[in-house]
């Protein structure tokens, strides 16, 4: 039963959720010059804890293995991280920024600011708590899988 008066048509979540992530992707990306969202997910988790081992890094951006592996290996190739085995388990690898990756962290950084900002436009700051609080619990509700 809805006790709202919004009509119907606005409340397509999941339409509307999908396309703001798309929108917000493709803007990012070509801010970046082609870096994605998730390589400056882990350009923050870095700059937070430099040699993270690889599988905290993926759950600390909601990946599972074969994410972050891919993730890893691009970011690699594009000399932003370096990947070495754990010196403890060989088993694992720990992930480092590189200089480039420093200086797409301080770049990543601003653009980020200059993101949120451009979200926040606008709106209160209540309105704001809330739409952080409806997006953290679409994450509890809807819990990654073990299989990811």
């Amino acid at each position: 039963m809805r006790t709202n008066s919004t009509p119907a048509a606005d409340r397509r979540l999941i339409f509307l959720l999908t396309v703001a992530q798309r929108r917000l992707q493709r803007f990012v990306a070509a801010q970046r010059g082609g870096g994605t969202p998730a390589q400056s997910g882990l350009l923050f988790v870095l700059g937070k804890r430099d040699g993270i081992l690889m599988g905290e890094a993926g759950a600390a951006l909601d990946l599972g293995m074969p994410g972050i592996s891919g993730l890893a290996e691009r970011m690699v190739e594009a000399g932003l991280i370096n990947k070495c085995a754990d010196p403890d388990d060989g088993r694992a690898s720990r992930l480092w920024l590189t200089a480039a990756g420093r200086r797409a962290l301080a770049r990543t950084k601003a653009g980020v600011a200059d993101i949120n900002a451009r979200l926040m436009e606008g709106f209160t700051d209540a309105e704001i708590d809330i739409v952080s609080r409806w997006l953290k619990a679409v994450q509890t509700k809807f819990p990654k899988g073990d299989d990811e």
